[in-house]
């Protein structure tokens, strides 16, 4: 094998991301030569509504699995947290990159906090996830969607147009643009809960190919890849789409995993928490025993509620 191809999204996170696993193939691999080829998303050309009205799932990576599928690339590089947990026939998800700060983080030109926002402020953001966290914790505040790449929101957020944001802080890191912001709060664990896979980078390959395999699994971390199964587990058992109001994160600690879940309306409201902690040997099932206690507690029910009322603001014929 002496070449392979990257699919990646056009965006400038996107390609932060394919070029550090360019970087890192050739360096282990000197004699692959790798190329990239950069794709434009479903996601990123619908930016006139919310991806939770749009239906369907993986808007950010089906093009990018098309191309693989049609002998067009051999390796996709993916944001963890964009993947579905159905990957299609031909095509694997072998290798988790080592994840780094699972944080949120607010964002904001004339306040230095979540809790220094006056009453009805507006918050801008995608999330239904961030949307329900937010609003349990300041009902009061006024949440606006919040679509665009980071450097279209930033500017957005400059304008005037939202008080504050919140973002992901992983992504405004590898861009180096925290700096330009005058006021940012990185959030607790414990505040904003993440989403599955945030911050950890997926390597889908075309089934089939040994020496591909291998090279996607050099880059492979092994704590990642048990913490984001169990994630993935969970989600895949919940029946929630990446756009639903649901936080799940695993952590490991003394030889033991924590998974910690949260799903509500977008709203605030109808919050249902829970964790389980357990031995790394016997974690095997543990998003899966997660998500059914959780269903057991009428979780399904939650879930379908949630989103006949998601940006019922912008959508309100949907209601």
């Amino acid at each position: 094998m002496k070449k392979i191809v990257i699919a990646t999204r056009a965006s400038d996170l996107a390609l932060w991301q394919a070029y550090h696993i360019q970087e890192r193939i050739e360096s282990s691999f000197p004699e692959i030569k790798v190329e990239i080829n950069k794709i434009v998303s479903k996601g990123d050309k619908i930016l006139d509504r919310p991806l939770a009205l749009v239906g369907g799932k993986g808007h950010f990576t089906k093009e990018l699995e098309d191309e693989m599928l049609a002998g067009n690339a051999d390796l996709a590089v993916h944001s963890l947290k964009d993947v579905p947990t159905y990957i299609p026939d031909g095509l694997e998800l072998v290798s988790i990159t080592t994840r780094q700060d699972q944080s949120d983080v607010f964002l904001s030109h004339k306040f230095s906090s979540v809790d220094d926002l006056p009453q009805g402020a507006v918050v801008g953001t995608t999330s239904l996830r961030r949307r329900m966290q937010l609003l349990k914790k300041r009902p009061d505040l006024k949440v606006k969607d919040l679509r665009g790449n980071v450097n279209t929101r930033l500017r957005k957020l400059e304008e005037g147009q939202y008080d504050a944001i919140i973002l992901a802080w992983i992504g405004l890191y590898r861009l180096d643009l925290l700096k330009d912001i005058p006021y940012t709060q990185k959030l607790p664990l414990d505040m904003m809960i993440p989403p599955m896979g945030q911050a950890a980078l997926g390597l889908e390959i075309v089934s089939g190919n040994e020496k591909l395999k291998e090279i996607a699994m050099s880059m492979n971390d092994e704590d990642t890849y048990i913490c984001t199964k169990c994630e993935r587990d969970f989600i895949a058992k919940i029946g929630a789409g990446c756009s639903a109001p649901v936080a799940c994160n695993a952590t490991i600690k003394n030889s033991k995993i924590t998974l910690q879940s949260m799903i509500g309306y977008p709203d605030g409201t109808n919050i249902l928490e829970k964790s389980i902690t357990k031995e790394l040997s016997e974690c095997e099932n543990l998003g899966i025993e997660l998500a059914q206690e959780m269903l057991n507690d009428g979780a399904a029910d939650i879930l379908e509620n949630a989103e006949k009322i998601a940006f019922k603001d912008e959508m309100p014929q949907r209601l």
